[in-house]
């Protein structure tokens, strides 16, 4: 695909992803969701490719969604009202479906503003940091609208009931310090260390064991809708799994050996 609206390149083993309409601080169109979505696939279809950054051009990561444009695109029903929700089943839960299924590590590094969707995609990342000038907005309330792009089901998740019910009913910013209090997000670091500090933890994954990161992810997020046993058996099976792997050989003769070990790439 010929990118309009995002930036892609690889830096030894890690696809970095980029928001890339930085006049309107990253806003979302239809465009840049069909070319994040290309942007996933291609990544997790390349064998260089370990890990994946996601990050915003310019001032914002992102700002969430272009209203202009996602008025232009959101279909309506018999009655002829807008219907904002099907935009949401043909545009948005694909991609965040696809996020979280992809069996490679997403690193988010949260720049600036992160808002509506645009906070719900940061945070939908297996690993976010944010520099300390970023905040977070769920700004749907502000249109009379409810959290979307998986924000219902991650916000409870990751702060708890009464902190998510704050965040989605009051619309109010939230500093990247507070988030990180929170526990929303991993780490904060001053705004020109981001970027440096994102890629340098999606080089330690793209050069870690690829077969068991793929399964922590695949266990980590199984457990939300899983019971202890479930998850017990889940863990056998992967770690099962990963055991036949000579990642597994490597790590064990690294360790035993008080070496670092070196996973084939």
């Amino acid at each position: 695909m010929d990118y309009q609206e995002i930036l892609y390149a690889v830096d030894d083993g890690v696809a970095v992803v980029r928001f890339n309409r930085p006049k309107v601080y990253n806003a979302i169109t239809g465009q840049m969701l069909a070319e994040l979505d290309a942007a996933f696939s291609r990544a997790a279809a390349d064998a260089a490719v370990r890990a994946i950054v996601l990050t915003g051009e310019g001032k914002a990561f992102c700002s969430g969604a272009d209203l202009a444009a996602s008025l232009a695109m959101t279909p309506r029903d018999a009655q002829g009202r807008l219907d904002p929700g099907q935009a949401l089943e043909d545009y948005y839960n694909p991609l965040i479906l696809k996020m979280r299924a992809l069996p490679k590590p997403i690193i988010s590094a949260v720049n600036g503003i992160a808002a509506g969707a645009g906070a719900n995609l940061g945070l939908m990342a297996d690993i976010t940091v944010c520099a300390r000038s970023a905040y977070f907005l769920q700004a749907f309330v502000n249109i009379g609208l409810i959290p979307d792009a998986g924000g219902t089901w991650l916000l409870p998740r990751l702060v708890g009931q009464q902190r998510a019910m704050g965040m989605a009913m009051l619309g109010e910013k939230l500093s990247s310090e507070k988030a990180l209090a929170w526990g929303l997000v991993w780490d904060v670091v001053d705004d020109e260390q981001l970027l440096p500090t994102a890629m340098a933890i999606a080089h330690k994954l793209a050069n870690g064991p690829a077969a068991a990161l793929e399964r922590i992810k695949q266990a980590v997020y199984a457990s939300d809708a899983s019971t202890l046993p479930e998850s017990l058996q889940l863990e056998r099976r992967l770690q099962g799994e990963c055991g036949h792997y000579d990642e597994f050989t490597e790590g064990v003769n690294a360790f035993l050996e008080k070496r670092k070990p070196v996973y084939r790439r």
